[in-house]
C-alpha cells in the first residue's frame, strides 16, 4: 500500500502494470442429465468460449491458465482440452477460495510482465455424478495425514462448520433464527435471478423447520449441490483497448491459511477472512465501509455472517444482530450474494469463481434482474469477493471496482 503525505489517509497502491477483468461468463448451470448431460470437460469449454466471447479478445491473446479440481494433472489436462499452451500456469487448491488465490497470483504475474491475459476456469458435475452413482457423497475430505486423529470422532465437513456456528452460538448468544435469515435473504436474492437454482421465497420457520442435518444447520443452511461452471479473463490494461467492456480493475488482494486439524483452530468464532480481508483492503487502500456489495462464499450460512464480522462490515459477535433485518437481502444496506449465493443460485463444488463472475456482472450493471444498486442509488462502484476453503482452512479476498 503507498503512503500517504496525511497522517491516518491511505491512498490507494498502483502497481505499474494493472489488471482488469475483461471477461466472465456461467456455464450452464443446475440439472445436468445424469446420463446424457455434458461433461466437465465440456462445461470447461464453455464457460471459457463464453468469457472469451464477452471480452471481445481474441483467443491468441491468452498466455496464462489457471485451473484446479479436474485431471490427474488439473491445469496441464483441461489447458490442452481447450487447445491452450500457457507460458503461465497455476493450480492451487486450497478448496473454495482456490479461486481468488489464483485471481490475486494472476494479478502478480500481470503485474511483473510473466503474463499478459490469464484465463481461470472451473466446471463440474457433482449433482449428476452422484444421481448416475459415479461418485458417493462423501462424509469427509479424508482421513490421512493429520486428519486422521479427528475423524474417528465424526468430524465430517459439515460437522467442523457446525461445531463452530455452535461455539459463535455459545460465545456471543448468536440464534437460529439469525442463521436462518442468511437462508432467507439469499433465497431473495435469487428469486430475481432467472440462472438460479431455487428460487421459491423461504421463510425463517421454513428454514428452521427443514430435516436437521448437523445441528445447529437443517438442510436450508446448508448449500445446494448443482452442476455448472463458470470462467473469468483477467488481462493487463494495455489490453483494454480491444475490449469488449468496460474495465473491472483488481483493486487489492489478501489470502492466508489458518488450519487443517480443527485441533490446531486458534478461535472457532473468527474466520481466516480476517487476514485476507485486511490485506485486501490495506492494498486497495479501501474500507469495508465503502463496498456497495459483497460475494461471500456461503456452503453453510454462519460461513456468510462470520465473514462479514471479519470483512469489518460489523463488530465480532454483532453478525446476528446485522443479518437478520434484511441488511444482506436485495433491499439492504449491504447486498450480499446477489445471484442467490451457494445457499440458492448453484453449488457445484469450489464455487469461489462465481464470486468474481457475479461481483463483475454487478459492477458492470448487467445482472439483469437481481442487479443491485450502489450506495449512490446506481451501479455499484465498489464489490468485495470473499472465499473460503475447506473448513475455514483457507480464505482469499478480492476487492474489486471502477477507476
Amino acid at each position: 500500500m503507498a503512503v500517504s503525505t496525511t497522517p491516518g489517509v491511505r491512498t490507494r497502491h498502483r502497481p505499474a502494470r494493472r489488471t482488469a477483468i475483461a471477461g466472465v461468463a456461467l456455464a450452464d448451470c443446475g440439472r445436468s442429465s445424469p446420463h446424457q448431460g455434458p461433461t466437465p470437460y465440456a462445461l470447461h469449454a464453455q464457460a471459457a468460449r463464453r468469457a472469451l466471447a464477452d471480452s471481445g479478445l481474441d483467443r491468441s491473446v491468452i498466455d496464462g491458465f489457471g485451473s484446479a479440481g479436474l485431471g490427474t494433472l488439473a491445469p496441464v489436462e483441461v489447458a490442452e482440452y481447450l487447445g491452450l499452451r500457457p507460458r503461465w500456469v497455476d493450480s492451487t487448491s486450497v478448496g473454495g477460495a482456490t479461486w481468488e488465490v489464483m485471481a490475486a497470483h494472476a494479478a502478480d504475474a500481470i503485474a511483473a510482465g510473466h503474463a499478459n491475459a490469464v484465463l481461470l476456469v472451473y466446471g463440474s458435475t457433482a449433482r449428476a455424478d452422484i444421481r448416475a452413482g459415479r461418485r458417493t457423497a462423501g462424509l469427509a475430505l479424508g482421513n490421512r495425514g493429520p486428519l486422521q486423529f479427528e475423524a474417528p470422532y465424526g468430524h465430517t465437513l459439515i460437522a467442523k462448520y457446525a461445531m463452530a456456528a455452535r461455539r459463535h452460538m455459545h460465545r456471543y448468544g448468536t440464534t437460529p433464527e439469525q442463521l436462518a435469515a442468511v437462508a432467507v435473504q439469499a433465497r431473495a436474492h435469487a428469486a430475481r435471478n432467472p440462472d438460479a437454482m431455487f428460487r421459491t421465497p423461504l421463510t425463517v420457520d421454513d428454514v428452521l423447520g427443514a430435516p436437521m442435518i448437523a445441528d445447529p444447520f437443517t438442510k436450508l443452511h446448508c448449500c445446494i449441490r448443482s452442476d455448472g461452471g463458470c470462467a473469468v479473463l483477467l488481462v493487463a490494461e494495455e489490453y483494454l483497448a480491444d475490449s469488449a467492456r468496460a474495465p473491472v480493475w483488481i483493486l487489492g488482494t489478501g489470502e492466508y491459511v489458518s488450519h487443517a486439524a480443527m485441533s490446531e483452530w486458534e478461535d472457532f468464532t473468527v474466520s481466516p477472512a480476517a487476514v485476507s480481508g485486511r490485506l485486501a483492503f490495506e492494498r486497495a487502500g479501501l474500507s469495508p465501509a465503502e463496498m456497495d456489495l459483497a460475494a461471500i462464499y456461503d456452503a453453510f450460512t454462519y460461513m456468510t455472517l462470520v465473514t462479514l464480522e471479519d470483512l469489518g462490515f460489523c463488530a465480532k459477535g454483532e453478525g446476528g444482530a446485522f443479518v437478520e433485518q434484511g441488511r444482506i437481502g436485495p433491499d439492504g444496506e449491504l447486498p450480499v450474494n446477489t445471484d442467490g449465493g451457494g445457499l440458492s443460485a448453484c453449488h457445484p463444488g469450489m464455487r469461489g469463481l462465481f464470486l468474481l463472475v457475479e461481483a463483475v456482472r454487478q459492477l458492470r450493471g448487467e445482472a439483469g434482474p437481481h442487479q443491485a444498486r450502489g450506495r449512490d442509488g446506481g451501479v455499484p462502484r465498489l464489490a468485495v469477493a470473499s472465499a473460503t476453503g475447506g473448513w475455514f482452512c483457507s480464505s482469499a479476498t478480492v476487492v474489486l471496482g471502477h477507476d
